[in-house]
């Protein structure tokens, strides 16, 4: 248990340096192409989402007809 002990002793503070760089800004052109790449798919699933539900309400609040048979 005292080795555990002195093993996270020693792991725990090497992993804190790990990412010392990691908020310095420099993001890539491949960041900006993926994350328009997701938009492009995000608004191409809106698009018939939107569509759809404008279909429900008009469905939903028209109308309807009503039918008469002749005897």
């Amino acid at each position: 248990m005292k080795t555990l002990a002195i093993l996270m002793g020693i792991i725990a503070p090497a992993t804190a340096f790990a990412a010392e760089n990691s908020a310095t800004g420099n993001d890539g052109i491949f960041i900006w192409i993926f994350l328009g790449f997701f938009a492009m798919i995000v608004v191409g699933q809106l698009i018939p989402a939107v569509m759809l539900i404008a279909g429900l309400v008009k469905g939903i609040t028209a109308k309807r007809a009503v039918k008469t048979e002749a005897r």
